[in-house]
């Protein structure tokens, strides 16, 4: 079985806009931890704002991760969207709890969520994720939209690495409710 995997750049008070996260210096740990990330991908769900985001700029990417990265299956949540042009891409009709669970019955590696907030805090309420793997930016933004959804959710600590630059990766399982 597939595992469904949330992605994120968060801040340390769980704000998950990128655009309003503390600046830092990229750097070889981050970069390591993105292609660990892609080496354990079998496909991307991703939500329609981020499916645009990502269709407007991963296309004119290069080099080995760009190729890797483009070429993943993509599964779009979204009930606005007609056609799908970043390919390969499907998607989902239905509710969105049950396509993730026929998705993750399937096979071809696990799932990954990129942003997508809304999908992600679905997906956390029907206890459908499996691992939360958060890049951490050292700073609190204050306001902004959050990861998790406004009810409680239990995490138990995987891995826990800071980063020279103040980042820090966290890994976590969903607790036990």
């Amino acid at each position: 079985m597939r595992k469904l995997i949330i992605t994120e750049f968060i801040s340390v008070d769980g704000i998950a806009e990128v655009e309003k996260l503390p600046g830092v210096t990229w750097n070889d740990e981050m970069n390591k931890f993105k292609e660990d990330e892609l080496a354990d991908s079998g496909a991307m769900l991703l939500g329609r704002t981020t499916y645009e985001i990502f269709a407007g700029s991963w296309p004119e990417e290069t080099g080995d991760f760009a190729d890797r990265f483009n070429a993943l299956p993509k599964y779009v949540a979204s009930t606005s969207l007609k056609a799908l042009d970043w390919k390969p891409a499907e998607l989902l009709t239905g509710a969105l709890p049950e396509a993730v669970r026929e998705l993750k019955q399937g096979s071809g590696g696990n799932i990954y969520v990129h942003g997508s907030l809304s999908v992600a805090q679905e997906l956390l309420r029907h206890r459908l994720v499996d691992r939360i793997r958060l890049l951490s930016y050292p700073g609190a933004v204050g306001q902004g939209k959050p990861l998790f959804p406004p009810e409680q959710v239990p995490l138990e600590l995987i891995s826990a690495a800071p980063f020279s630059n103040g980042v820090v990766a966290l890994e976590y399982a969903p607790g036990k409710a």
